[in-house]
Formats: structure tokens, C-alpha cells, sequence
């Protein structure tokens, strides 16, 4: 491993160690049941029972569905809506109130709302997702857009390239940074609102799975598992992001 490798490998390593010496320590030392803090031994434990005997593989198929539908969704309508108020005055002036005050409701007063509406299948739970995506993508999509150096646009305008073309040849991979940068957001937000859509009813899902660990089965140990299984679930997904932006970074 070279001298860089270890230098982006150790620290994490180091702090994540010290992190489940530290939570082992307060176990023993507060002397805790299990059904209050178990330790990491013993989620660990339930982690590895979780994937052998079935439990969480066909919640982390429903989670991840929603995630995916969701986060499509959402972003779908986030990136044009985010150009539209940049190069829209009006636009901006008249969406951007209900914007601001549909992101200040909390998405768990509207989740049971659009499960009445929609009932407590996918499609609501990828509605709830893609609500909670839309907002901070159009958004970082808005701000990039305006913040693309103006040299670039009096350019393109003096080779005389149409609409389309500074759009796609200038716009886009000027503002590509900040875009993602939404995106990465949209992304790890979308696993919170696959979850909390979850808590409103359904029969599968990571977020089903908690209340089920904490409610009638009474296993604190699966219940820290399962957030266990969201918190790697959530990034390999930012990480999937990363991927696909260097991947459309090099072609652009």
C-alpha cells in the first residue's frame, strides 16, 4: 500500500476502531443490559445472523427500490425546475414561496398525509422520497446555474451557439460541480425518506424492520443491526455518486 493510500485509509480506520472501543467502554463500564445499549460484539453478531437467515435481504430489496424510484423521481423534476427559477426571474419570484414553505413541513407531518391519499404501498412511499430529494437538488441546481462565470455565456453568445447548444456545451458542464453536489445530498437524503415513509405502514422495508425489532419482537440487538444495514446502505449509494460523477467529468 503506498505512503497516499494509507493516508486516506488509516485515519477513518483509526476512528472507527476508537469509536467501537469507546461504545464497548461505556457498556462495560455502565454496566448496561442488552435491551438497553447492547455492545458491538453483539450487533455485530446480529448483523452477520441477519444476512445468514434471511431477515434483512428482502427489507433492503423494498428500501432500496423506494430509494431508487424516488430519488429518480425527484431528481427528474428538481433539475429543470432548478434551471428554470436560475434563468427565470418570474419563475423564481412566484415558486420559490411554496418551495421554501412545502421544505419547512416536516416530511413526517406529510408521510401519514400521502399515505391516506396514496394508501401504504410503493407509490407513496416513492412520492414521500421524492419530495424530500426535490427541494435541495433544484435548489443546488438554481445556484450553480447562477453562479456560472458570465466570460463563459458572452463566449458562447459571440460564436453565435443556439439554445441548445450552451445548455449542453457550456451550461452544464460549467455548473456540473454544484449539480452533483445536489445530488449527493438528494441521495443520502433519499435513504431518510424511504425510512420515514416506511414508519407510516407497509409490510417490508429497513424502516418496517426497526419498528418490528423495537416493537413486538423486542431485539434492541437487530434493531441497532438494521441501522447498521442503512448507514452502509447509504453509502455505497453517495459512493455511486461519486463513481457516476467522475465518470461524466472525464467525458466532459
Amino acid at each position: 500500500m503506498t505512503s497516499g493510500a494509507r493516508g486516506r485509509v488509516l485515519p477513518p480506520l483509526v476512528a472507527f476502531v476508537a469509536f467501537l472501543a469507546t461504545w464497548q467502554a461505556i457498556v462495560w463500564i455502565g454496566d448496561y443490559p442488552p435491551f438497553i445499549l447492547p455492545g458491538p460484539l453483539l450487533v455485530a453478531e446480529r448483523f452477520v445472523t441477519g444476512w445468514v437467515d434471511g431477515t434483512f435481504w428482502p427489507h433492503l430489496v423494498t428500501t432500496l427500490e423506494e430509494i431508487v424510484v424516488g430519488f429518480t423521481a425527484g431528481a427528474a423534476a428538481a433539475l429543470p425546475t432548478g434551471y428554470i427559477l436560475a434563468r427565470s426571474r418570474l419563475a423564481d419570484r412566484v415558486l420559490s414561496p411554496y418551495l421554501v414553505a412545502a421544505q419547512a413541513v416536516p416530511i413526517l407531518a406529510l408521510a401519514p398525509l400521502i399515505a391516506l391519499w396514496f394508501g401504504t404501498g410503493l407509490l407513496a412511499r416513492w412520492i414521500v422520497v421524492a419530495l424530500v430529494v426535490f427541494f435541495p437538488v433544484a435548489i443546488s441546481v438554481m445556484v450553480a446555474i447562477r453562479g456560472i462565470d458570465r466570460r463563459l455565456l458572452e463566449m458562447a453568445r459571440s460564436y453565435r451557439v443556439t439554445r441548445r447548444q450552451r445548455i449542453l456545451l457550456v451550461e452544464i458542464p460549467a455548473a456540473l460541480p454544484g449539480i452533483v453536489g445536489g445530488l449527493r445530498i438528494g441521495i443520502t437524503l433519499a435513504v431518510v425518506g424511504a425510512i420515514v415513509a416506511e414508519w407510516t405502514g407497509g409490510e417490508q422495508g429497513l424502516g418496517v424492520l426497526i419498528n418490528l425489532a423495537r416493537g413486538s419482537l423486542f431485539d434492541i440487538p437487530l434493531l441497532f443491526a438494521t441501522l447498521t444495514v442503512i448507514a452502509l446502505l447509504g453509502i455505497a449509494l453517495y459512493a455511486s455518486v461519486l463513481l457516476v460523477e467522475r465518470h461524466v467529468a472525464a467525458r466532459t
